[in-house]
């Protein structure tokens, strides 16, 4: 398995790893991440072993970090070569992100069946990159023969953490875990494993509006933000955390969420039916969060706020939202005719077709 840098790349390659791992108990599985990312820690804790290779994404616009990708890529193509001959996987996984390419390249040159898992609905150079060789392209948006093979595409969704497909019983459980207010509702913001900047900083300024709405907020900054936002944890009905590891009672607990539109957040989002909002970050490849989040608000399964438009906009129908009952039910059943709650069992369908040729 291999997939990293970020949550939206981790996860999935995770939830595969357990759908097989429960069909096939006596399997081996190795992950392969980069070694300063934040998968060296993630893949642990979720019970699995894993290499890290020296290897950083190549930046779209020109920079001195970019001088250092040939020597870093050509490093990790070579210890790829050393863990598949000492490992020997049966079949190779990748779900996208810059430390999948070294040992996907290798494999396939290799012989060994290689499937690709693509998130989003714009792919990435990683596994456009890798497309040519990989026996099967599991996609979950429509219109992805422009980057891929045709022949090779199959329609699955996006795996997503089976502890979340069914969340409505857990709220009590949520709310006590959190130490929530049962008599309020619960605002549950999502910026990303890592963060988002503009996202923070729209919550850290509209908490004494939150407080006249008499919301509660669950906070997740990311890493990069916590030690900033940690001083709100003093804030009366506001809980600040870095990371959520218990994302089914975060949702459970949750009576509306903001979220940017990353394909996992979006697929799980789906899944779980709570009333969105989504403020895509503008600073991802051809603007795919942007179309993440429009396909969902476009059929009235969400909100969809642009970055520049927060001021003018966010707290109208942040208002509205939580003010109505029937807006916020309406939401939450429309956005759950995008959801696939078989995406990871049809992944690992695929990946059990290249097992047996």
């Amino acid at each position: 398995m291999s997939g990293g840098g970020t949550g939206g790349h981790i996860y999935p390659a995770i939830a595969i790893a357990n759908e097989l791992k429960a069909r096939f108990p006596q399997a081996r599985f190795l992950f392969v991440g980069a070694q300063d990312r934040m998968e060296m820690q993630k893949v642990p804790k979720a019970g699995y072993e894993i290499e890290g290779l020296w290897i950083s994404g190549i930046q779209r616009r020109l920079t001195f970090k970019n001088l250092s990708f040939p020597f870093k890529l050509i490093y990790s193509l070579s210890r790829s070569r050393k863990i598949l001959k000492d490992f020997q996987p049966d079949v190779v996984i990748g779900t996208g992100g810059f430390a999948s390419a070294p040992l996907l390249r290798v494999a396939s040159s290799k012989g060994i069946p290689c499937l690709i898992q693509e998130q989003n609905s714009f792919a990435g150079i990683a596994n456009k990159w890798l497309a040519k060789k990989a026996k099967t392209i599991c996609v979950a948006y429509a219109g992805m023969e422009k980057f891929f093979p045709k022949e090779k595409i199959v329609f699955t969704g996006n795996p997503v953490r089976q502890d979340i497909i069914e969340v409505s019983s857990k709220r009590a459980a949520g709310l006590k875990h959190f130490q929530l207010d049962e008599n309020k509702q619960t605002l549950l913001v999502l910026g990303g494993s890592l963060g988002a900047r503009t996202i923070n900083q729209l919550i850290e300024h509209s908490l004494p509006f939150f407080e006249t709405c008499e919301v509660q907020v669950l906070w997740q900054t990311g890493a990069y933000y916590y030690q900033t936002y940690k001083k709100h944890n003093q804030t009366p009905g506001v809980q600040v955390v870095d990371f959520l590891y218990t994302m089914d009672l975060a949702y459970a607990a949750a009576d509306v969420v903001i979220s940017r539109a990353g394909a996992l957040s979006v697929s799980e989002l789906c899944l779980v039916g709570k009333p969105v909002i989504f403020i895509p970050s503008p600073n991802v490849a051809e603007d795919h969060q942007k179309k993440n989040a429009l396909a969902i608000a476009s059929e009235n399964g969400a909100i969809l706020i642009e970055e520049k438009d927060l001021d003018i906009h966010f707290e109208s129908e942040f208002r509205t939202l939580i003010n109505s009952v029937e807006k916020r039910q309406q939401l939450a059943q429309n956005i759950q005719k995008f959801g696939k709650p078989k995406a990871t069992a049809a992944i690992a369908d695929e990946v059990e077709k290249l097992l047996k040729n």
